[in-house]
């Protein structure tokens, strides 16, 4: 997703809104403004609506801003439905980041996901159950609302068909679609998490080909982000959830490149010597350590390969490593475990944390270093705490 902005908060979970939902929004208006003759039959035949197209089609512009407030409307039940999942999942202690409505509908972030497959079912049940709950809510209005009241009339039958039809499409055994996280419930009645966490996620993905094979020959544009969507998103956390099991019980100071095994810089090394280091060493991050000082060795920065490039080629003999470093160390403790390490690799989007005890540098945690340990543990069942020394980039 794009950048997001809260709009406000209900029950105390932020609604955000991304910026691509200001481009799907006007998109949906239009899409529904030019179905209006075709959705009017059917809700006509349907639900015997007695609604007038001619009365919602008098001026050019009125087709367009019903299927505007038609829109809000759907995007509303989108909020109440992640709303549904949000308080279910409140209520088994597991706190909710936000709301985002974004291009393709909205996600509850949750901060963790639960291993309970009890509690995920009715987690995962409980936004569908919601869009049930608002589409007869809505056909109740419907039936409420006098028959002169075309507008009203048809948003309210378009959204009662809209919720149901929304609450039946997440049931889609597509992972990580709602349907796809009760198959994973279901299969985590008698299968370890992670391997149902595959299974789900293989079944999700088969879907998505299928949908984007949908998508190519309708010439459907949503289909087929929603499949790009569902198989990247698949992918990812069963990659996430594998490497979870994978390093239960693994900390960092199993994994890390260990003090001695670093390869430093001192502050006053020039731009021009570390970028020579970088290309002859193949390491793209170096901690800067000084030993001018009656203290001894002093972990003072980090400098990478981005910060060195931030230098004009030729001015790159005049700049010392001490003026291009990083002060502001992300640093973890090495009885913190592996998972700890990842998750903060990717919330600050760097590529490496120092290891620090008692305020001591005494190793270096990489991706590199991470998904080697995984690579090890998959085919060996476990990472041996007496390997041998490794180097870290």
């Amino acid at each position: 997703m794009m950048k997001s902005f809260r709009i406000g908060s209900l029950f105390g979970i932020p609604i955000k809104l991304d910026l691509t939902f200001l481009l799907v929004l006007p998109l949906f208006a239009y899409l529904i403004g030019v179905q209006i003759e075709p959705v009017v039959d059917i809700l006509n035949t349907s639900m015997g609506a007695g609604i007038d197209v001619d009365a919602l089609t008098t001026e050019w512009w009125l087709p367009y801003l019903v299927g505007l407030i038609a829109a809000i409307g759907l995007f509303v039940g989108v909020v109440l439905h992640e709303l549904g999942h949000s308080l279910t999942a409140q209520r088994y202690g597991f706190p909710i980041d936000s709301i985002t409505l974004w291009l393709l509908g909205g996600i509850a972030a949750l901060s963790e996901m639960p291993e309970d497959w009890r509690q995920e079912l009715n987690i995962a049940i409980a936004g569908p159950i919601v869009s049930i709950l608002v589409g007869i809510g809505s056909y109740g209005l419907f039936l409420l609302t006098p028959e002169s009241f075309d507008g009203a009339r048809f948003v309210l039958g378009y959204l009662a068909v809209l919720n149901i039809v929304l609450a039946g499409f997440n049931m889609i055994p597509a992972f990580p679609m709602d349907g796809g996280r009760v198959l994973r419930a279901l299969l985590a009645r008698n299968t370890p998490y992670a391997k149902a966490t595959q299974q789900a996620a293989s079944v999700g993905k088969l879907f998505a080909i299928l949908m984007g094979l949908f998508g190519l020959l309708q010439f459907n544009i949503i289909f087929i982000a929603l499949a790009f969507f569902i198989y990247i998103a698949a992918s990812s956390e069963a990659q996430q959830v594998t490497m979870k099991a994978a390093f239960q019980d693994v900390t960092v100071g199993d994994i890390m490149t260990p003090a001695k095994d670093l390869h430093t810089v001192g502050p006053e090394t020039s731009v021009a010597a570390l970028i020579q280091r970088m290309f002859t060493e193949r390491h793209t991050g170096y901690p800067v350590i000084d030993r001018s000082g009656f203290e001894g060795e002093r972990l003072v920065g980090l400098v990478t390969l981005s910060d060195a490039r931030e230098i004009d080629p030729v001015e790159r003999d005049a700049f010392t490593v001490e003026e291009v470093m990083t002060t502001d160390l992300k640093t973890i403790s090495p009885e913190s475990d592996a998972m700890t390490a990842i998750e903060r690799m990717r919330e600050h989007n760097i590529g490496r944390l120092l290891v620090v005890d008692d305020g001591d540098l005494i190793g270096l945690i990489s991706r590199s270093d991470v998904m080697t340990a995984f690579d090890i543990v998959q085919k060996s069942g476990s990472v041996s705490p007496n390997r041998q020394p490794r180097t870290a980039d």
